[in-house]
């Protein structure tokens, strides 16, 4: 057992004006198991490319180990894995990484396979295997979710949790809750460390925005009243002073002394004021501002919109999937279940009347108005303007909702390649809220969303119903929106 501390940490990029980190301090244990949160943009992968010294900051950041990263860049991928696997931990023989993969539900003869074959899924828990066997080494997993079906995540998570010492930054909080020990939080204000899962932090975190909501209303109503009996107890003072120069005989002193003794009276309730004030101005510093999203879905005129009958998606002359039969109603948020390579996206992108081959009868309703949200994030290019030109969306709107996901107007200067794989992803979600449609067709929307943007779609899609057609591993989001699951 060890400790990393880091302090007075302050950071920004060369090209920024703010600090992403400023006088940052906290320490944590080498044995724990961290869940890393935070809204997108606040500096999480940025923070773990300080411990591994990939930038220069002020401050200190002290540590008895060694730090690795993942995901670990793979330079060839033509390689068998157990060349590769060497390369991530040269010490490990190969029994230990034949253990490593057994407890991650992974053949032994991937090791025996070029990298490349492997799919994501087995790509993303071999490199932990192997990660995990470096000796006195702390690692930092930077969302290893993105490649990770709703059973890999099982998997990984309950893998996760017979280890220790690392570093977890996910989105997903049933996954968090499953193998973390400690949480660590970027907040509005400062980064804190709290033992417990994500379920006990987001509690705990709940319950004081409650308390500081409280003491908030109270502080004001405080000032509120401190600023009345300090303009009375003025005026009252200036009323006794202008009584010293009457016509008639008075006693200056006695006048004079009463004068003072309200003017001390009034400094006091100033004084008062201002301790209230700064009291006030404690409080709700990390309060997340998730304003309420909106959405117009249109009502289809048939209670059928879409049917799936006997349908199978085929590539190179085989089916990747057995024939499935289903149909989407009117109000139905439907959730397509399944592993990696089920055919989950290929249902969804014959449903968009992309060009793949299937068999069977596919029959979308006539005038069916339709709104997607792909996978894919790389092609987007340009301003967020240009966008919303390109797609025929109210760009005022459009940057309203963005500003409600957590985007600040610096962002809206960028251009869209730079943005991180967070805002990418919101930027697309923007754009299917922008559009009036009978049936939402979501891609795995949350890859990369913060946890509080997801709970602000959990709660539009609760509120307006959208009729949904989805793929989504997030099994906490799923549970709170899905109607039906269709499993593949």
């Amino acid at each position: 057992m060890s400790l990393i501390r880091v302090e007075n940490l302050t950071f920004s990029y060369p090209s920024s004006y703010d600090n992403i980190f400023e006088e940052v301090s906290f320490q944590i244990d080498t044995d724990w198991k961290l869940g890393f949160i935070g809204r997108n943009g606040r500096g999480k992968t940025t923070f773990l490319h300080l411990l591994l010294g990939k930038y220069e900051y002020r401050g200190r950041i002290q540590a008895s180990v060694a730090f690795d990263y993942f995901p670990y860049p793979v330079s060839d991928k033509s390689r068998m894995t157990a060349e590769v696997l060497s390369e991530v931990c040269p010490q490990a023989e190969e029994w230990e990484l034949l253990r490593e993969m057994s407890g991650l539900e992974v053949s032994a003869e991937a090791l025996w396979r070029p990298f490349s074959t492997l799919s994501n899924g087995e790509q993303t828990k071999v490199l932990l295997a192997a990660l995990f066997l470096q000796d006195r080494h702390f690692l930092l997993i930077d969302e290893p979710t993105n490649h990770l079906d709703a059973r890999g995540r099982e998997i990984v998570s309950a893998y996760l949790k017979r280890k220790k010492g690392f570093i977890l930054v996910s989105h997903d909080r049933c996954f968090l809750d499953g193998c973390v020990d400690h949480i660590l939080s970027i907040n509005r204000s400062k980064i804190e460390v709290q033992s417990g899962n994500f379920s006990s932090w987001f509690t705990n975190f709940e319950r004081r925005q409650a308390f500081e909501r409280g003491e908030n209303e109270k502080r004001k109503k405080e000032i509120a009243e401190l600023q009345k009996a300090a303009r009375r107890t003025a005026g009252w003072s200036e009323q006794i002073e202008a009584s010293k120069y009457g016509t008639s005989p008075v006693d200056r002193g006695f006048i004079g002394h009463k004068s003072a003794k309200m003017m001390k009276r009034a400094k006091s309730i100033e004084a008062r004021r201002q301790r209230a004030a700064e009291e006030r101005a404690g409080l709700l510093q990390d309060a997340e501002t998730a304003e309420e999203l909106k959405l117009f879905p249109l009502t289809y005129v048939s209670d059928r919109l879409v049917t799936f009958a006997q349908v199978e998606p085929v590539y190179d002359g085989a089916g990747i999937c057995g024939p499935v039969s289903f149909e989407i109603k009117r109000g139905e948020r439907i959730v397509l279940d399944g592993r990696n390579g089920a055919g989950k996206t290929s249902l969804l992108k014959l449903l968009m009347k992309q060009p793949i081959a299937y068999r069977g009868t596919l029959t979308i309703g006539s005038g069916l108005i339709l709104s997607y949200v792909p996978q894919d994030t790389s092609g987007l290019r340009g301003l967020l303007s240009d966008f919303a030109a390109e797609h025929h969306i109210d760009e005022s709107l459009f940057k309203a909702i963005l500003r409600k996901m957590g985007f600040t107007r610096v962002q809206f200067e960028k251009k869209m390649e730079d943005f991180s794989a967070g805002q990418k992803k919101k930027a697309l979600l923007a754009k299917s809220l922008c559009e009036q449609a009978h049936l939402y067709v979501w891609d795995e929307p949350l890859n990369y969303i913060d946890i509080d943007s997801r709970i602000q779609i959990e709660q539009l899609i609760r509120k307006f119903s959208p009729t949904m057609i989805f793929v989504e591993h997030d099994q906490a989001f799923r549970n709170a929106v899905a109607t039906r699951t269709i499993s593949l």
